[in-house]
């Protein structure tokens, strides 16, 4: 994954979690200018938040995979171990 789609991916859920923030505390209703300010100033906090949480867990998750396995191909289960034999692999024993 590229820095700019991990910025985007980041950034949307930023965007995502200001406006439900900001609808949800009632920005956009008739209210008196201090519930408003305190509203927007509540969607930026948590916009910010959710900005900083998904770019470090992202960042976190991308840590875990390891780029070479990414081109091998797996011709075998992947949570069996890779000694373990199946029930038709068995060969018979003299």
């Amino acid at each position: 994954m590229r820095p700019a789609q991990l910025l985007g991916i980041a950034f949307g859920a930023a965007l995502f979690a200001g406006v439900v923030t900001a609808v949800t505390m009632g920005a956009f209703q008739a209210l008196p200018g201090e519930a408003i300010a305190r509203a927007w100033s509540t969607a930026g906090i948590m916009a910010g938040v959710a900005f900083i949480v998904v770019l470090l867990g992202l960042s976190m998750l991308l840590l875990v995979v390891d780029p070479a396995a990414q081109s091998k191909t797996m011709d075998r289960p992947v949570l069996l171990p890779k000694d373990d034999k199946r029930d038709g692999d068995e060969t018979p024993e003299s």
